[in-house]
């Protein structure tokens, strides 16, 4: 798992004004919540004082209170009332918790986890079609994973399972001389053109409106380690374009954030049926990915035997492995061995200007 990148933190509906909320994201806790303004904010979910459960406490007058003696925290982190010392009392500096960079889009919280400067960090992956003519977003939706995020990532990206595993969607074949990598700055497009699916043999047939494919293609993007977008050209002008935020939330658990984008059948009658077709899909991939082994990616490529058809994979493998040589990879093994005696959380953007922090950063893999 990996630091410095925008993850998912629940939906917009899930955030309510008046209670925190608690989010699982890189194995660690933290705690959600809506300021008087209705911002959204994420801090760690450990109290500096005595390790109470801030996600387990209250919002008092737009700030965050502790459960257990009743500290409040404001979004930025700092802590900035002690009952105990009384309104006026003087509160030790070292009375913070990490806050993190928030962006609330497409009904979902995100936020940026990692000490990474603004100017140098990984940009947001935001839905380019959002809020265009002649396009529409059917309801988001959030798939559970009990596997890996990485492992969910590949079979994104993979264009060689879905005749095997989609086979209701159309009998295509996957040539290897029709797919293309690009590279990008935070992540691996692969580019295949496939033969259309056979009358008959996809649902998807059925939602194309007037014209009939002369060609039938796709491409596949991730950005970072935990993003992806996929496009599925049924014609020259119809498409769906799938966008899919996940979050890692332990080694053995993953939460989906899957919104479609599409530029035909714009009528709102299509979108539960569009959305079914969608998850059905998805049904199949959860069910393949759900029972790999080993859950986690094999840390040796001797441990694989990846062939044509895989180079994607081995390129997003590359791109974790240059995020993992920033110092951005977190040590799992060192994380799961000193739970219960030390409280890790992700260093925040202050950690790069300001100094005494109670709580421990993540372990860092070396």
């Amino acid at each position: 798992m990996y630091i410095n990148f925008w993850y998912p933190v629940c939906t917009s509906d899930e955030l309510a004004n008046d209670k925190p909320l608690r989010a699982t994201i890189l194995g660690l806790n933290f705690v959600a919540y809506r300021d008087s303004d209705g911002k959204a904010h994420l801090l760690a979910d450990t109290c500096v004082h005595r390790g109470g459960s801030l996600s387990k406490g209250k919002i008092i007058s737009g700030r965050i209170a502790c459960p257990y003696h009743g500290w409040q925290f404001g979004g930025d982190g700092r802590c900035r009332l002690i009952p105990v010392l009384g309104e006026d009392g003087k509160i030790p500096a070292r009375a913070k918790v990490d806050a993190y960079p928030t962006e609330e889009r497409y009904g979902i919280v995100f936020a940026f986890l990692g000490d990474e400067p603004e100017d140098s960090r990984a940009p947001f992956f935001a839905i380019k079609e959002w809020g265009q003519e002649g396009w529409r977003a059917s309801p988001l939706r959030i798939i559970e994973l009990d596997a890996y995020f990485e492992r969910s990532i590949e079979n994104g990206l993979d264009p060689v399972h879905n005749e095997f595993v989609h086979d209701s969607q159309g009998n295509v074949h996957y040539k290897p001389e029709c797919t293309t990598l690009e590279s990008l700055p935070w992540g691996t497009k692969v580019h295949v053109t496939m033969d259309p699916p056979k009358p008959g043999t996809t649902q998807l047939e059925n939602l194309r409106e007037d014209d009939k494919p002369e060609h039938f293609g796709a491409y596949s993007y991730h950005h970072g380690p935990n993003g992806l977008e996929t496009r599925i050209n049924l014609s020259k002008d119809n498409s769906f374009v799938q966008y899919f935020w996940e979050q890692p939330v332990d080694a053995d658990h993953t939460r989906i954030f899957f919104i479609n984008m599409r530029n035909c059948m714009l009528d709102p009658k299509h979108d539960e049926r569009i959305m079914d077709i969608n998850l059905m899909v998805a049904g199949e991939d959860v069910g393949i990915v759900n029972e790999l082994q080993p859950k986690r990616t094999p840390e040796s490529s001797a441990k694989e035997i990846l062939v044509i058809g895989d180079e994607c994979v081995g390129r997003y493998r590359d791109c974790l492995k240059s995020w993992e040589n920033k110092g951005w990879r977190i040590d799992m093994k060192s994380l799961q061995e000193n739970r219960g005696d030390i409280v890790y959380t992700v260093p925040c953007p202050a950690r790069r200007t300001e100094k005494n922090w109670v709580l421990d950063s993540v372990p860092i893999r070396k």
